[in-house]
């Protein structure tokens, strides 16, 4: 006989079903499916939930304030948020393991203790190490709240009792709710754990920050429907030069482009405030190798110049394989068959090896004209002048098109010693040479001064 009670999720995107797969037919990933147990719910007795307004108002009544979006005291914190943290909100932090997640929080709830009642929930670490990681970091603890049960029904209380305006649980993992027939870390704990404890900040004015666990993939381990009841969705990363970046995928109080730029040491984490020249290689005024081309990028109100990085090889196998951690690697496909069609530039038989210097993750349009000169300068092994650089998206007709802020890109490269740079207009009135080019024969014509 078939035993309804039990059902099985992916603990990558959610999904269910009433029997074990091998592979998620939703979001295709192998082994991910957890057994669980639904616990009937008896006649008369209702499951808890948390109500932030049980009537119906105007909406044009409902108050707001400037006050509540408040500084960090971290400024790049700040910026990806949108200009500081709001009440009430949920914030789900996710990383690598060591990347430094729990301590840009403990330095956040620091700064905050000053002003709010704040909360750390530490199911990971016991009391004594959380204060001396505090001790460590050389941050102020007297006002610093610390509670290690990590028992939904528990924590709730204590919320209710206490009323932090700031809350850091640590990690979201291991919640646990004695209405959910799972253990912790399971998705259906994950997912009530994470709604409850939203709905109690909201009904309370308080922000709650949920650090979170990755996939090997560098995904945020659970079910996606946790990205969706939270507010904002944040992101750590680590570039090649020790920084930390911070992004935003989801923000409801503010943009998604922004990124935040750290630097870690004993003393924790910093705020990198003018990241120009970290992404650019210093090569003491010798001639550029080939396969090097220099781009400006834009993120959120950001604009630093880049080095692309190529590297072209015949390939072992016959056929062309690509090997892009930074750059997408369907953009560089896409790169190098309009170089094929429109610049006569055989790479079908090439492997290819896309990287960027600093080790930052590129997904704008305006680099792939910097990219087609770096692959050409690579395959030719023709070195471009170390004066020149270039941005512009490339059409599938092997045109050069436009990009958005173009003159904070023009600036930026002025700024930092470019003479000469490569796009698809010329309209701007810099002191640099501006060369508008329309099409990639064209740029490959102005870049290497060969005619193709």
């Amino acid at each position: 006989m078939k035993d309804n009670s039990v059902h099985y999720v992916c603990r990558e995107c959610g999904h269910i079903e009433n029997k074990w797969n091998g592979r998620c037919p939703v979001c295709g990933s192998w082994n991910s499916f957890d057994e669980e147990k639904t616990v009937p719910v008896q006649k008369g007795r209702t499951e808890p939930q948390t109500v932030i307004a049980d009537t119906v108002q105007r909406l044009s009544d409902i108050p707001y304030e400037s006050t509540m979006r408040v500084s960090s005291g971290i400024e790049e914190l700040d910026r990806v948020l949108g200009g500081g943290v709001m009440r009430p909100s949920s914030v789900l932090v996710g990383g690598e393991p060591g990347i430094g997640k729990s301590t840009i929080m403990m330095q956040m709830l620091s700064f905050l203790s000053s002003s709010a009642p704040v909360l750390y929930v530490s199911g990971e670490e016991s009391p004594s190490q959380v204060r001396l990681r505090a001790e460590r970091l050389g941050l102020d603890t007297k006002n610093l709240s610390i509670f290690c049960d990590t028992r939904l029904e528990t924590l709730s209380e204590t919320i209710e009792k206490h009323s932090p305006g700031y809350i850091v649980i640590d990690s979201l993992q291991t919640l646990y709710s004695a209405s959910v027939a799972s253990s912790a870390g399971s998705p259906n704990q994950i997912k009530v754990c994470c709604m409850e404890l939203s709905l109690l900040a909201k009904k309370f004015g308080a922000s709650v920050f949920f650090i979170a666990h990755v996939t090997k993939d560098g995904l945020i381990a659970g079910p996606k429907i946790v990205e969706h009841i939270v507010d904002t969705v944040l992101y750590f990363e680590s570039a090649e030069t020790g920084m930390r970046l911070l992004r935003a995928s989801k923000n409801r109080f503010g943009s998604v482009d922004e990124i935040g730029l750290f630097t870690m040491d004993a003393k924790g984490l910093h705020g990198v405030k003018d990241p120009s020249s970290l992404f650019l290689s210093s090569r003491g005024g010798n001639a550029l190798p080939s396969g090097i081309a220099f781009t400006s990028v834009v993120e959120g109100s950001r604009t630093f110049s880049v080095e692309i990085q190529a590297l072209v090889v015949p390939a072992r196998s016959g056929y062309q394989r690509i090997y892009s951690d930074r750059i997408d690697n369907a953009r560089v496909s896409r790169v190098a068959a309009i170089l094929q069609k429109h610049a006569g530039l055989n790479l079908s038989d090439q492997d290819i090896y896309v990287n960027v210097a600093g080790g930052m993750k590129l997904s704008e349009v305006s680099i792939e004209l910097a990219l087609a000169l770096a692959l050409y300068s690579s395959k030719e092994d023709i070195p471009l002048r170390s004066s020149v650089a270039a941005f512009g998206e490339l059409s599938l007709a092997g045109e050069v098109r436009p990009v958005s802020f173009a003159e904070r890109r023009l600036k930026n490269l002025a700024d930092m010693g470019f003479s000469e740079v490569l796009t698809a207009e010329n309209k701007y009135g810099l002191s640099m040479n501006i060369k508008r080019v329309d099409n990639i024969k064209a740029a490959l014509i102005a870049a290497f001064s060969a005619r193709k």
